[in-house]
């Protein structure tokens, strides 16, 4: 049976779900500009998919899943355009981390995710930012759950060596300052 979605359930959707495709898509972004397009296209695409969704399923990872699709599709995108010789504009990094991240131990923790490939900053956001169980990330991205154990696995030993290393180079750092002082 199809669905179909009445206005005031697509107002619903909308307003229990942008605010977390918006942070979604601006943390693995960096750009608010590519975010709020990701934001829009992702509700258009619910509302034009509706009648494809299993209403014996929980909605959140289906909305979830059309979001990474197209945030993955606009990135494809935005690339192209880089590579012909436009430029889309590029939030400053910075001012967004400030904005989201108040502390500076937090502002260290991004600044090491920012590195991570977009798969591993994926499956890290996904599951602990948006606190969607693995095999809800696991079907958002269309990977095993296998996979997605790798990958979360992975991501957080690469994530764990980055932050080590940092730290190394920091109190190297402050060492270094001491000691001519």
């Amino acid at each position: 049976m199809a669905l179909e979605i009445t206005r005031d359930e697509a107002g619903q959707l909308f307003t229990d779900y942008s605010k977390y495709i918006y942070r979604t898509a601006l943390l693995l972004t960096r750009s608010e500009t590519l975010a709020d397009d990701i934001t829009q296209e992702t509700f258009i695409q619910v509302f034009r998919k509706f009648n494809t969704f299993d209403s014996t399923k929980p909605i959140k990872p289906w909305i979830y899943k059309i979001s990474i699709n197209t945030m993955r599709n606009m990135l494809r995108k935005q690339k192209w355009l880089t590579f012909v010789g436009y430029t889309p504009e590029i939030a400053d990094k910075e001012l967004i981390e400030d904005i989201i991240i108040q502390n500076e131990e937090s502002m260290r923790l991004w600044k090491e995710i920012d590195q991570l490939s977009l798969k591993s900053r994926e499956i890290l956001i996904l599951h602990y930012y948006t606190e969607l169980k693995l095999i809800e990330v696991s079907e958002i991205l269309g990977v095993s759950i296998g996979t997605c154990k790798s990958r979360l696995h992975t991501a957080l030993t690469t994530l764990r060596r980055q932050i080590l290393k940092s730290e190394t180079i920091e109190s190297r750092k402050r060492r270094a300052s001491y000691e001519r002082n």
